[in-house]
């Protein structure tokens, strides 16, 4: 970050404590420290937890996960549900941290979660060209080759085989701080 991002000065670098050298805005006498956007990813699993939903989207012939970014004063468990509804018309019944990734690109830390939705009737929305269900041992062959959605797959189907459904996170509830 060279510029200060509330009024467009170029920032210096001062020590600030035990963070070290840090972006200072001399105009607005304050330290600037990064800022980066959030998403989730999900890995959805039919009920039976033998079969992975992978999509299209973007006129894109890759097969890819479902993700979205996390809005503003939401907890990215509320943007799981959320995305996999608006994408793919499904209700989940319980989630799996997976493993998280920055993808430099967009500036964007991605949590990637495995998921178990209530059934297999997917509805493509507006956002989502094609979907179709794969066989565990398909989809690593079908997911978009040299990507973050296929470094989540593979991280993700090293742990399915081990899980059972009793280890799925159930509570959506939004927590209160």
């Amino acid at each position: 970050m060279n510029y200060c991002p509330t009024c467009g000065t170029k920032l210096i670098t001062k020590i600030d404590g035990i963070d070290g050298e840090t972006p200072y805005c001399e105009t607005c006498q304050k330290f600037v420290y990064p800022t980066f956007n959030s998403a989730i990813s999900s890995i959805i699993l039919n009920p039976a937890m033998d079969h992975i939903l992978l999509i299209e989207q973007y006129q894109s012939k890759a097969n890819i996960l479902v993700a979205g970014y996390v809005m503003k004063g939401e907890e990215d468990i509320i943007t799981l549900q959320r995305e996999i509804k608006e994408e793919v018309d499904l209700d989940i019944t319980g989630f799996y941290y997976n493993d998280d990734a920055y993808y430099k690109k967009t500036n964007t830390l991605l949590h990637n979660y495995i998921v178990i939705a209530s059934s297999m009737d997917y509805h493509l929305t507006n956002e989502v060209d094609e979907a179709m269900w794969f066989p565990l041992d398909q989809a690593k062959e079908m997911i978009k080759p040299h990507s973050l959605a296929e470094h989540f797959l593979l991280e993700g189907l090293k742990k399915i085989p081990h899980l059972s459904k009793e280890d799925f996170n159930t509570n959506f509830t939004k927590r209160a701080f």
